[in-house]
């Protein structure tokens, strides 16, 4: 099974199946978010989505091998970056454990 994992983007060739990953050449599941890090809206998670569809056509035809699943694992982690930064998404601030790693929560300041 080949898999891509970043901070806030995972990408299996695999099912799943009963809770369990059951590898599958020709499906690629994506898990956004796994440790509820940011808090989202159903039109973000839609826009990831619809971005993973654009990528994974970017490579229709193309041997699909660690490298490429990592390519789109990465441009998709950017494109979260994005969404948080335009305030799309934001931080949840009642995650388990608070890592900014797309950058630190933009504060405006009281006048």
């Amino acid at each position: 099974m080949l898999k891509s994992t970043t901070r806030h983007i995972r990408i299996f060739t695999a099912e799943v199946q009963d809770n369990e990953f059951v590898p599958r050449d020709d499906l690629l599941t994506l898990d956004v978010d796994p440790d509820n890090e940011l808090t989202w809206n159903e039109n973000s998670l839609q826009k990831v989505y619809q971005k993973f569809d654009e990528l994974v056509e970017l490579y229709d035809g193309e041997e699909l091998t660690e490298y490429n699943l990592r390519r789109i694992g990465s441009d998709l982690e950017h494109f979260v970056r994005s969404l948080l930064q335009q305030g799309e998404v934001s931080y949840n601030l009642n995650s388990r454990v608070l890592n900014y790693s797309l950058g630190l929560p933009q504060v405006t300041p009281e006048e």
